[in-house]
């Protein structure tokens, strides 16, 4: 078992080699990292100015491809997850600015608190559960298993 781990490692550490460097020589350049970043934010933010000038064109793929393109979460499901990290990291910026999306795609008051306290009910249950150092196996057999 052990071996397949190794083998699988080296695999996807391999895939993640090629991946970089087909991209690395497809990579926009950063004056057109520039450009598609206030196309669709309506400015350069600072912090993506200031970011290393070799890692914005993959630093904002994939916030693009995860925050913006379409996937399997809404919009505001995004945001909301954002908050309720954002609050636990903390990162006020964060949840400023994850809070003014979750608005704009119709996000409540309501909704916002709820995904904040829920962030806040599994901090405070995983502090207690890693804290006591509960048996993991035993504490999926309470559950059920699996």
């Amino acid at each position: 078992m052990r071996t397949n781990n190794i083998v699988a490692a080296a695999a996807a550490a391999a895939a993640l080699t090629f991946a970089s460097l087909a991209f690395a020589q497809q990579a926009p350049s950063v004056e057109e990292t520039y450009k598609d970043i206030e196309a669709n934010y309506g400015v350069l933010p600072e912090f993506m100015k200031v970011y290393p000038k070799q890692g914005i064109a993959g630093a904002w793929a994939l916030t693009k491809r995860l925050e913006i393109e379409k996937g399997a979460l809404d919009p505001k499901i995004k945001s909301l997850i954002n908050i309720a990290v954002a609050a636990q990291i903390p990162c006020r910026y964060c949840v400023w600015l994850d809070t003014k999306f979750a608005r704009q795609a119709g996000a409540t008051d309501q909704e916002i608190a709820e995904a904040v306290a829920q962030a806040g009910l599994t901090r405070h249950w995983s502090a207690v559960l890693n804290g006591m150092q509960i048996d993991f196996e035993a504490f999926k057999a309470e559950f059920g298993g699996d």
